[in-house]
């Protein structure tokens, strides 16, 4: 007479090889599922273009700001953002670095943020020599049906070529802006 546990095979153990082999498989499968819901999320609260958009704009000091004739020979980066967001406070560093590299222009909109003293009183503290339009009521962001901050547009020949938000590195940007220089 034969018992369950004699006719049941043993499992085989898995080789050390076969276990990395595993972890790295569902670590891909984990990061492509996170890739696509980013990506998806990212695409679904990006700014979108208004029919007929201000791009003539004055900054906190005063000066005047054309985004389209900014953007005719280079992409240009539009960055929404606002002295109250958590996640701009990461972001704003990165962009200044951009903005400093002069590679592209780069020209901000300061969201609710406060009177134009306020503003410069913040961007002074931070060190921060990116332009900055104060949009003290939000309109202009809500023109361009924004959604989180941080937020940002790539404006070529004075139309939208990309739309995203979140944290985004220096790398993500640059290669971004390059794209839309190429295509």
């Amino acid at each position: 007479m034969t018992t369950d546990t004699d006719t049941t095979a043993a499992k085989p153990k898995k080789t050390p090889q076969q276990k990395a082999l595993s972890l790295i498989k569902t670590i891909l499968i984990y990061g492509l599922m996170f890739a696509v819901i980013y990506t998806a999320v990212n695409w679904w609260r990006q700014p979108v273009m208004p029919a007929n958009p201000q791009l003539q704009l004055t900054d906190y000091q005063g000066q005047s700001i054309d985004l389209a004739a900014l953007s005719n020979d280079k992409p240009a980066l539009v960055y929404f953002w606002g002295t109250w967001c958590p996640v701009c406070r990461v972001t704003s560093p990165t962009i200044d670095t951009l903005a400093a590299a002069s590679d592209y222009p780069v020209v901000t909109i300061a969201i609710q943020s406060g009177s134009d003293q306020t503003l410069h009183s913040y961007l002074s503290e931070h060190k921060y020599r990116f332009t900055t339009i104060n949009d003290q009521e939000g309109e202009i962001f809500a023109d361009w049906q924004g959604q989180v901050t941080p937020s940002y547009v790539i404006l070529k020949e004075g139309e939208m070529a990309q739309g995203l938000t979140g944290i985004q590195p220096l790398w993500s940007l640059k290669l971004r802006l390059w794209l839309s220089s190429v295509f």
